[in-house]
């Protein structure tokens, strides 16, 4: 199968792209000239590397119709912490995105798996299934829901299959060095006070690598529309920060209330996944606590090499 990835050098990319070679695939992984291929150097002789920005339209499409793939995974966005959330880079995302689908159309390629948000959703609500109620409150989170119901007229007139995929919160090897989990691991190493919020907060948080093969495991089905990628476990930040410093026998660096906590900012968010695990075989290999260990353990290999 050939399959195009988008995002392979970014966090949730980069681990797709990396099962997706282990399944065999013949995978085209487009990237930026200036990127930094580091989360994916072991794979790198495995891939098909096209070289491109996804805004340089003339120099892409003639990769697409060399190319022409069978299947599209689209991951790559604008995903900079402290700035995705409001960057006018989302609207250009979302240019290039529309101009992507729309050429593959062209090709004949069959399926096109796209990457979006809970925050797509009534975030306000609770437990969030497909059936939620959309109200996105940031530029990042209107700019996903916007391709996706593109998408859904597109493959409605054209017959490309579409499956759109609303991602919780993840954590896992490679992650950005400033998210909650990597901050607070990296601290630890370095034996300072890992500053968070009370943790109040009730997240769903799911490894890294149970979403790539959930992303992989709807690509292959004939599952279409949204889906959530969540574990479908609630879990407060204080629970996950508190696994974190027990695993590393150093919870008294742990300052619980040094940061504040965002007014703006949903108290429970939580997926219903159940049309993920009743649609496919996906069954996540990590419980939180194996999760998390297996994350402590490769930042302690990798902390020195200051990725981030």
């Amino acid at each position: 199968m050939k399959v195009l990835i988008t995002g392979a050098t970014g966090f949730i990319g980069s681990h797709v792209a990396r099962l997706l070679v282990t399944e065999s695939c013949e995978v085209y992984a487009v990237v930026r000239e200036s990127s930094d291929l580091w989360r994916i150097n072991d794979i790198v002789p495995l891939l098909h590397l096209v070289r491109c920005d996804l805004l340089a339209f003339d120099e892409l499409d003639p990769h697409l119709e060399r190319i022409q793939p069978d299947l599209c995974i689209h991951v790559a966005w604008y995903a900079v912490p402290g700035q995705y959330l409001t960057t006018r880079e989302n609207l250009s995302v979302l240019k290039a995105s529309l101009h992507l689908a729309s050429r593959l159309v062209d090709l004949g390629c069959k399926r096109f798996v796209g990457v979006g948000t809970c925050f797509e959703y009534d975030t306000s609500l609770g437990y969030l299934s497909e059936k939620t109620p959309n109200r996105p409150h940031t530029l990042y989170a209107a700019s996903k829901l916007a391709l996706q119901i593109v998408l859904e007229q597109l493959a409605n007139v054209t017959g490309m299959e579409v499956a759109w995929l609303r991602l919780f919160y993840q954590y896992g090897p490679f992650e950005h060095g400033q998210r909650l989990v990597p901050s607070v691991i990296c601290s630890l190493l370095s034996n300072q006070i890992a500053k968070v919020t009370k943790g109040e907060q009730i997240r769903d948080f799911l490894h890294v690598e149970d979403v790539a093969q959930a992303i992989w495991t709807i690509a292959q089905s004939d599952v279409s529309g949204p889906v959530n990628i969540g574990s479908g476990q609630p879990v407060s930040v204080r629970d996950v920060v508190t696994k974190i410093g027990d695993i590393l026998n150093r919870p008294e660096l742990i300052a619980f209330g040094a940061l504040p906590s965002s007014a703006s900012d949903p108290m429970f968010i939580c997926a219903d996944n159940r049309r993920l695990v009743e649609s496919t075989t996906w069954v996540p290999r990590y419980d939180l606590e194996q999760g998390l260990r297996q994350t402590i353990e490769w930042w302690q290999a990798n902390f020195k090499n200051q990725f981030v």
